[in-house]
């Protein structure tokens, strides 16, 4: 509690004791160990989680990118051909440069011929993710005055966190060009945001569509608070972001009980969940396991796991709901953040007891845990630990 009223009363502060604690945790992944040492979880690169609270800070909305893409969308769209179409002969007549489909070393995604004339696509994309760099390219070369205004005013610190915000601004210029804020919005409202209906739709894929609606907070034309979760099938996070409330782990991996894991053994399917936290707080929650790689024969695949959510009450205003009885007690699967910091000690999934935690072990006694409370011998100490 004492942290949740410093992170309201004094934003600053808050922000100040993170950077404290990521820079302990550097220091502590940092040092030498032997290898039956224990060490945290390791965390994410300073740049990487200096990205994060940026795009947290400002709710993953940049009014002068969607602005900007909006603009530039016009122009295309009056060409009087089909997005792809469009986009290539924009470049050309506006930028003096050629689209073409060329066959790329395997690491390369696109790349401007040595003239600077040629944009060279890879043709072992698949299409989404060829029109989606096609799009962060003009980012670099129409958008470039915006991106650098966001970065001059934010507060990231000044070694690699640049370089990776002008990438990640450029790509959020890419979606706004190819899902357009108001078509995209409405879109949204009318299939009851229906990611897989909107992908279609919108010639983009399943992460991309989930990414996009997270950025929907322009003042009076809002779509639903929502978060966001990437994870690897090891449980790495790479993507976090939340506007409903959800506490996503900084470092580490998350609850295993979240449904953005259990999605792994449902391939391509939509899983449900009602998450409820140990502070009552609950979240309408669906994830999806996704698959990585280029077309072509042997290509290794990337296997990642994508979780979209929002809190209980806008529920409804998702197609995935309709069926679901809200209101049901059974449909509820308790979860936490993370084991760390997780007080329900009757979870049969907890990997690690809390990390305020202090316990000891009856030897004529065994539970079939060791981590929850109900198969505690009488002599488990659960001394400043909420009840659960």
């Amino acid at each position: 509690q004492e942290i949740r009223d410093l992170a309201h009363s004094n934003p600053v502060a808050s922000r100040a004791v993170l950077r404290l604690f990521d820079r302990y945790r550097q220091l502590i992944e940092a040092r030498p160990s032997g290898p039956d040492d224990e060490r945290p979880n390791a965390s994410g690169h300073p740049a990487t989680e200096a990205i994060s609270d940026f795009i947290q800070e400002n709710a993953n909305h940049f009014p002068s990118l969607e602005a900007a893409a909006e603009r530039i969308r016009a122009d295309i769209d009056s060409i009087g051909e089909s997005l792809e179409t469009g986009l290539r002969t924009y470049l050309d007549n506006v930028l003096g440069i050629r689209w073409q489909l060329a066959s790329l070393p395997h690491h390369l995604a696109r790349r401007v011929s040595p003239d600077g004339r040629t944009l060279e696509v890879s043709d072992i994309l698949p299409a989404e993710s060829a029109l989606f760099t096609t799009a962060h390219f003009l980012a670099s070369r129409l958008a470039s005055v915006e991106i650098d205004e966001i970065i001059v005013r934010s507060r990231l610190p000044q070694a690699d966190a640049p370089v990776l915000a002008n990438n990640v601004l450029a790509s959020y210029f890419a979606a706004a060009l190819i899902m357009p804020y108001e078509p995209f919005l409405r879109a949204a409202r009318d299939c009851r945001y229906d990611v897989e209906r909107l992908a279609r739709r919108f010639g983009s894929s399943f992460e991309q569509v989930c990414h996009r609606l997270t950025t929907l907070q322009r003042p009076g034309l809002q779509g639903i608070p929502l978060h966001l979760v990437r994870t690897d099938i090891a449980g790495n996070i790479s993507k976090r972001f939340s506007l409903s409330g959800l506490a996503i782990p900084r470092h580490g991996s998350a609850c295993p009980r979240w449904n953005v894991y259990s999605a792994f053994l449902r391939p391509g399917e939509i899983n449900v969940q009602i998450s409820q936290l140990p502070d009552g707080e609950s979240y309408f929650c669906i994830a999806r396991s996704i698959t990585k790689g280029d077309y072509r024969h042997n290509a290794p695949r990337r296997h990642f796991s994508i979780g979209l959510g929002c809190r209980i009450e806008h529920a409804r205003q998702m197609v995935y709901s309709d069926g679901i009885d809200l209101g049901n007690a059974t449909q509820i699967v308790p979860v936490g953040a993370g084991c760390r910091v997780c007080p329900r000690m009757d979870c049969g999934q907890r990997a690690y007891p809390p990390a305020d935690h202090r316990f000891r072990l009856d030897p004529a006694a065994r539970a079939e845990s060791i981590y929850t409370r109900m198969g505690y011998p009488a002599s488990a100490d659960f001394s400043g630990l909420p009840a659960t």
